[in-house]
């Protein structure tokens, strides 16, 4: 039992250790250092009741579609292949539908928790409204049909 608990842990450990070197140097909108966001994608997660599979993923969850990172990389590094997939599904493809993404995203149980964590981090009042109006209205327009799409937010009936 100890041995799991230890080897569950060191899975949270390397998926942050890989996030951080992936996103050394980057910034997010506001100008902060962009780590930040998948780190409070993970305490998301893990608020959430996410296992330690999801905290890794959602530390993850950025890298291939935003680094010079590969579901290879991850895999050499010894992350497991249900991390890689639901990564692999959270990273948009070039010419893929917001509704193909979602579609694929709502397929897998840890693709979803970590995507719901990233909307909760995405539409932070706190952060959002240091946006300026125009982005903050855009984003969460789009957010919103993320949401409904992902099956998060009932879309509103007649």
């Amino acid at each position: 039992m100890r041995r799991n608990l230890d080897e569950q842990k060191s899975l949270v450990e390397l998926a942050k250790a890989t996030a951080v070197r992936a996103h050394e140097g980057q910034v997010d909108k506001l100008g902060a250092a962009y780590i930040g966001h998948p780190a409070r994608v993970a305490g998301h997660a893990r608020a959430l009741g996410g296992s330690p599979e999801a905290i890794s993923t959602a530390w993850l969850h950025d890298v291939i579609e935003d680094c010079e990172v590969s579901a290879e990389d991850l895999r050499n590094s010894g992350i497991p292949e249900t991390v890689i997939e639901a990564v692999q599904l959270l990273s948009k493809r070039p010419g893929q539908s917001l509704e193909e993404y979602c579609a694929d995203v709502r397929g897998n149980a840890l693709a979803l928790l970590v995507k719901q964590a990233d909307l909760a981090d995405n539409t932070d009042p706190e952060r959002t409204s240091q946006l300026d109006p125009v982005t903050r209205q855009r984003l969460a327009e789009k957010y919103r049909r993320t949401r409904t799409l992902l099956g998060l937010l009932q879309q509103p009936g007649p």
